[in-house]
């Protein structure tokens, strides 16, 4: 199983950068280079706990759907995200909020298994992992500049 741990400070409040990570549009906008749509479920707005989204994207030159639920939320503090069916064997993205004075330490724990056993594992190690971080940071960006857009 892999493990990105990856911090971005953003210059607003924890409650605007909270509600920016739950974006769906924003979420959809951050990944325009992977064709990324919310085609069921949760499709625009807000994601809420208990509340699932179904995501069509387009990876490796492949099209993948991906179901993710909201599975604990304590707000403006943190919430989870987890994969119920889709590429993965397991997905889990904790995204975790500290007030820094003016500012807000964003965390992201994302952990996340391949399929496929021992090869899985190796493509792990090559390929997702640092493919994985590249897309977390891309939207990390996304939601820093939409959240303090100076």
């Amino acid at each position: 199983m892999a493990i990105i741990t990856l911090k971005t400070v953003i210059n607003a409040p924890v409650e605007k950068c909270f509600d920016l990570a739950r974006s769906i549009d924003l979420h959809v906008h951050s990944m325009k280079s992977s064709k990324e749509e919310a085609v069921a479920g949760k499709t625009s707005g807000l994601i809420d706990l208990n509340e699932s989204v179904t995501w069509k994207a387009w990876h490796f030159g492949v099209s993948f759907t991906m179901t993710s639920k909201i599975t604990a939320m304590e707000r403006p503090h943190h919430f989870v995200d987890e994969m119920t069916s889709g590429p993965f064997r397991k997905l889990h993205h904790r995204h975790i909020f500290k007030g820094i004075g003016a500012q807000t330490e964003m965390i992201d724990i994302f952990e996340f298994e391949a399929p496929f056993g021992f090869l899985g594992t190796i493509a792990e190690t090559l390929i997702l992992k640092k493919y994985m971080v590249n897309l977390l940071r891309k939207r990390n960006l996304v939601i820093k500049a939409q959240a303090d857009p100076m």
